[in-house]
This record gives structure tokens, C-alpha cells and sequence, in this order.
């Protein structure tokens, strides 16, 4: 079995996943922000809209500036010849391999704000599920997607 090493996550990745919780949690404070107003205007009590917003405060601290930092560090992967291994996982510790066999085909996807940083994830599908790599380089991502389908011998299909 051909071992190559372990690799991880583009380190823009961090930044990528800060901004993307950046723009979920200004949703967020708006509709909680709404809610002030209409609970203002109706007279009601306010205490729902302030636990809603120390809520959303310490999710923003959580998901922006812990989250993205210990999911960097904790992802890693592996691509054999004859599996892929993925480890991942804050608190719970993941240990995934994925037989080549039973590989379906793989995509390569990206969003708005991966894509400002020039990012991609890999998601390689079997019959019974998914899995994901994301936050590697665009470039990486494609040729990751090449090795994997040589090696799981996936015909490529063209959209």
C-alpha cells in the first residue's frame, strides 16, 4: 500500500469560515433585531429577545473565533491506493476510511466566500453516503479529484 502523507486544510481556510460565520450571524442579529422592534411596538416582554440575543452572542464567539481554528487543526486526510482516510472532529473524534471500491464519483464544490479565497472541497460519494474535504486550495481540489478517481478507476463525467 502507497502511503503519501498526511495533509491538511489550506490555512485560508480559518479566515474563509470566519467570514462565513460573520455574514449567518448578521442574519441572525437582524431577525433577533426585528423581533426587538415588534416586541417594542406590541408592548411585550422583552426577556425572550434578550436570552434569543446572548444566544446568538456566544454562538458568534463559538462558530467565529473557536470553531474555524480547532476544525483546522483537527482535519486531516490521507489518500492510499486502495482507501482514503479522514480524520476530523473537535470534541468527537472522527476516523473515516473510504474503500476506493466503493467510491461513486467526486465533486468539487464551492460557495461565494470559498471562492473569494480561491478554495474548494472534495466530496466524494458512495452508495451509502458522503464525504467531504473542504477548505483546499481550487487547484489542489481538482487534482485531488483526478488522483481519486484514477485510483477508484470513477469514469469522469463532463457537466
Amino acid at each position: 500500500m502507497q502511503r503519501e502523507l498526511a495533509r491538511k486544510l489550506h490555512p485560508d481556510y480559518v479566515k474563509a469560515s470566519k467570514v462565513s460565520s460573520v455574514i449567518s450571524h448578521a442574519v441572525i442579529l437582524l431577525l433577533v433585531l426585528g423581533w426587538l422592534a415588534f416586541a417594542l411596538w406590541k408592548d411585550w416582554t422583552l426577556v425572550p429577545v434578550w436570552i434569543a440575543g446572548g444566544v446568538v452572542l456566544l454562538s458568534f464567539v463559538v462558530y467565529t473565533w473557536i470553531v474555524p481554528v480547532y476544525e483546522y487543526r483537527s482535519f486531516s486526510f490521507e489518500v492510499f491506493e486502495e482507501e482514503i482516510e479522514i480524520k476530523s472532529g473537535i470534541i468527537f473524534h472522527s476516523n473515516i476510511l473510504v474503500p476506493m471500491v466503493r467510491v461513486q464519483h467526486i465533486e468539487v464544490g464551492s460557495g461565494p466566500v470559498m471562492r473569494k479565497y480561491k478554495l474548494a472541497s472534495v466530496t466524494i460519494v458512495t452508495a451509502a453516503t458522503k464525504h467531504e474535504i473542504k477548505g483546499l486550495d481550487k487547484d489542489e481540489a481538482e487534482a485531488l479529484k483526478q488522483h481519486i478517481g484514477e485510483l477508484a478507476k470513477v469514469d469522469e463525467q463532463h457537466d
